[in-house]
C-alpha cells in the first residue's frame, strides 16, 4: 500500500485527511506532530492506526529523519501557525514555522531523492485586499495579503512554485478558503462562538457573546469536504498549479452568528470586543473554484447549517 505522510497530523485538517484516508483505505497513514506535550485528543479514535513521528518543521534534521523513515508517495502538508490574529502579535514566529518550515520539507525531500505528489495548503488569506470587481477570486486574482500570516503563505505558495519549476517537484498548491467543522480550534470564529454558546447553556458563562468584526463575508466550506479535495488534489490536479477550494457562497460573519444563535433557546447579548478586531481586516473572500471542479470533479456536499450544528454539538460535549 501506498504512503501519505500529513504534516500536522494532529491538528484540525490534519486529523479529519487522516480519518478520510483510513476510512476509504487509500493509503498507510504517517504523521508529523511537534513536541512531546502535544495534545492528540483529535487523533484519538484513530491513534493505533497511524504511524506518529516527532517532527519540528523548523529543525531541518528532524524533517529529514521524518521524510527518510517514511519515505511517502503522498505529502500533504497541513502544519502551520494558521490563526491570523497570532500573525499580529507573533509574526517572526509565525513566517518561521510556516517559511522556514515548508523550506524545510521541501529541502529534505528533494535531497533525500524522494519523488513524492506534494499538496501544500495555502490559504484565501494570500488574496488580501481584493478591489471592487474581482468577486469571486479567481486562482489569477492579483495576492495583496493584509497579515503576517497571509504574507507567510504567500510565501510558501511561491516556494511551492519555484521548486517544482526549479527541481520537477511534483507539488500542488491549494488556496482553501474558510473551513470549519467538528475539532475547530477554539480560537477560531465559528468554534469560539458555538463554544462559548456551549458554555452558556451549561451555566459555566454568563449570557453573554463576546463577538469582533461582524462586517466581513467569508466562504465557508465544512472541512470533511475540504480535505476530499486535498485527497484528490495529490490523485488528479496538475502539479505545479495553484487551485482554490471553496463554497462559492459568502456569508456575511452577523449571518453566522444569528445561526449558531438559533441553535440554542437562551436568551443571549453580543458584546463587540474591542480586542478582537485586527489591525485591517479583509472585507470579502469570495472565491471560484471551477478550475478544481473541472480538473477533478470535486464540490462540497456538506450544508452550512449541518457543520454549524455539528461543530455546536463538538463542543456541547466538552463543556
Amino acid at each position: 500500500m501506498k504512503k501519505i505522510l500529513i504534516t500536522g497530523i494532529n491538528g484540525f485538517a490534519g486529523s479529519h485527511l487522516a480519518d478520510y484516508v483510513l476510512e476509504n483505505g487509500l493509503a498507510e497513514v504517517h504523521g508529523t506532530y511537534r513536541g512531546k506535550s502535544t495534545d492528540f485528543s483529535n487523533i484519538s479514535g484513530i491513534r493505533d492506526k497511524v504511524t506518529l513521528h516527532e517532527c519540528d518543521l523548523t529543525d531541518y534534521y528532524s524533517v529529514s529523519k521524518a521524510v527518510k523513515d517514511v519515505e511517502p508517495d503522498f505529502v500533504s502538508h497541513l502544519a502551520a501557525q494558521s490563526f491570523v490574529p497570532t500573525s499580529w502579535r507573533a509574526p517572526q514566529e509565525t513566517l518561521n514555522t510556516n517559511v522556514i518550515g515548508s523550506l524545510n520539507l521541501f529541502e529534505a525531500i528533494r535531497l533525500a531523492g524522494l519523488n513524492p505528489v506534494i499538496q501544500i495548503a495555502c490559504s484565501s488569506e494570500e488574496y488580501g485586499l481584493v478591489l471592487e470587481g474581482e468577486l469571486p477570486i479567481r486562482e489569477e486574482n492579483p495576492l495583496r495579503p493584509l497579515s503576517p500570516y497571509g504574507v507567510s503563505k504567500v510565501s510558501m505558495d511561491l516556494l511551492g512554485y519555484q521548486y517544482f519549476k526549479s527541481y520537477g517537484m511534483k507539488i500542488v498548491r491549494t488556496r482553501a478558503f474558510n473551513h470549519t467543522g467538528p475539532r475547530r480550534g477554539s480560537v477560531f470564529v465559528s468554534s469560539d462562538w458555538t463554544k462559548q454558546v456551549a458554555e452558556i447553556e451549561a451555566g459555566k458563562k454568563q449570557p453573554v457573546i463576546e463577538v469582533g468584526n461582524l462586517e466581513s463575508s467569508r466562504d465557508f466550506t465544512d472541512v470533511r469536504d475540504v480535505v476530499k479535495a486535498y485527497w484528490l488534489a495529490l490523485q488528479k490536479a496538475e502539479h505545479g498549479e495553484v487551485y482554490n477550494i471553496c463554497s462559492e457562497k459568502a456569508f456575511k460573519m452577523r449571518d453566522v452568528l444569528n445561526k449558531i444563535l438559533s441553535f440554542t433557546g437562551k436568551k443571549i447579548k453580543v458584546m463587540q470586543d474591542p480586542k478582537r478586531m485586527r489591525p485591517s481586516d479583509v472585507e470579502v473572500l469570495l472565491g471560484n473554484c471551477s478550475k478544481f471542479r473541472e480538473k477533478t470533479g470535486w464540490k462540497p456536499k456538506i450544508p452550512f447549517d449541518k457543520t454549524l450544528k455539528d461543530l455546536f454539538e463538538y463542543w456541547r460535549e466538552r463543556v
